[in-house]
């Protein structure tokens, strides 16, 4: 068996001389609509904290982000934020439906692909396509919310904000130098017929 970096990583970990997983991809991808932020007092944990109100509070027992990192006790957590230049928000969490919005439940309602990662998440990449247009959150709610339980879901894809490609392409990659040493680069790839920067 040839000993590459990583499985170097790996045995290092193994002996506890180093902590290749101290940083990971341990920050969810959504925190609101979660028992774990529930604090209403009957239990109903998907009107308690909807998307809506999720960048208005702080969350007691976690974060969320797009595509991001953090140590395993969340103490420092890195995300992406972004903003199309039409959003009235930056977009710095996934939306999604809770379980009374969806006509099939709680769903989420983007497109993002997690590409690759190491056993000791030396390297990580991730793809998140993100509209060029004003993110359609009120009709995206509206539409799900209309549909009955037999009907298909109303998907992003469905609202026409990909029409002409135009969305960006956004790849998030994190390289370990060390254990404590993170490489992050962020490329946004413009799709659409103009070329419009992504901020």
């Amino acid at each position: 068996m040839q000993e590459t970096a990583e499985y170097q990583r790996l045995l290092a970990h193994r002996e506890r001389r180093a902590n290749w997983r101290l940083w990971g991809p341990y920050l969810s991808e959504r925190a609101w609509g979660t028992v774990r932020e529930d604090y209403s007092p009957h239990g109903t944990a998907w009107d308690f904290l909807p998307h809506d109100q999720a960048r208005s509070k702080a969350y007691r027992w976690g974060e969320d982000g797009i595509g991001g990192i953090s140590d395993r006790n969340q103490f420092l957590c890195f995300a992406l934020a972004l903003w199309n230049q039409n959003d009235a928000i930056l977009k710095e969490r996934l939306f999604g439906l809770t379980g009374q919005q969806g006509n099939h439940g709680e769903d989420v309602k983007e497109y993002y692909f997690y590409l690759d990662s190491t056993p000791t998440h030396s390297y990580m990449t991730m793809l998140y396509k993100y509209p060029q247009a004003a993110f359609p959150y009120e009709g995206l709610v509206a539409e799900n919310e209309r549909r009955g339980y037999l009907d298909f879901e109303y998907e992003l894809l469905d609202s026409g904000v990909f029409s002409e490609s135009r969305y960006f392409d956004v790849f998030i990659s994190y390289a370990k130098v060390d254990q404590d040493d993170l490489l992050i680069q962020i490329d946004a790839i413009n799709r659409g017929p103009d070329r419009r920067p992504c901020s």
